[in-house]
């Protein structure tokens, strides 16, 4: 018994890369909230993502193909790899071409577009969403349920309903709000291993000044 579940946890493991790519169900669009990645990674490495004059906020980390349960990643695709203009032309958005570059060779690929159209639908959904325009006020840090992001996003965008948006937390901060996007990229419920949220009372969050 013991090792069929092995043997059936590595095929589950297997099936996680290497997929057929645009065999998926949904999308997450995932929003980063720039401070706490910078906060946590960026300064460090010295990311121009952290230029305060780049004031980015809630930034596109990505446009992940999804299924029901699970995600696709590194899949088999016929199409060509994005080219440097291509990424960098996603930084304004992405924070830099080498986030954008990953994003493409982990999930881009799934979604069985090309470069170009893969970065223009990710873009078309970051310019669809209402940013809530308080949390870029901040002048000082402060701790607040993040529930209180969730319904910060769902009064700025009155068609989503609370099903449709993940807010995660990282060490402790508010880290991404996640939206869940039908294949023509409507708003839709998320999948029951994407919906959970973020339940700190107090987590940390911070603009860049």
């Amino acid at each position: 018994m013991r090792w069929l579940l092995i043997v059936m946890l590595s095929a589950g493991l297997v099936r996680a890369e290497g997929e057929q790519a645009g065999s998926f169900d949904y999308y997450v669009l995932s929003l980063s909230w720039s401070p706490t990645w910078c906060a946590l990674e960026g300064d460090a490495r010295r990311s121009p993502q952290c230029d305060p004059a780049r004031d980015l906020g809630w930034a596109l980390h990505g446009l992940w193909p999804q299924y029901e349960q699970g995600w696709p990643s590194h899949c088999r695709t016929t199409h060509r790899d994005p080219s440097r203009r291509q990424t960098k032309a996603m930084a304004d958005i992405m924070g830099t071409s080498g986030l954008a570059w990953y994003q493409w060779k982990k999930h881009g690929r799934c979604s069985g577009l090309s470069a170009t159209e893969y970065f223009d639908t990710a873009r078309k959904a970051y310019q669809a969403v209402t940013r809530p325009a308080v949390f870029r006020k901040l002048d000082q840090p402060v701790r607040l349920p993040a529930e209180v992001v969730e319904e910060a996003f769902l009064k700025a965008n009155p068609d989503w309903t609370e099903d449709m948006l993940t807010i995660t937390c990282k060490s402790r901060r508010i880290q991404e709000a996640r939206l869940c996007l039908t294949r023509d990229l409507e708003p839709r419920e998320c999948g029951r291993d994407v919906v959970t949220d973020c339940s700190l009372r107090d987590a940390l969050l911070e603009n860049i000044r």
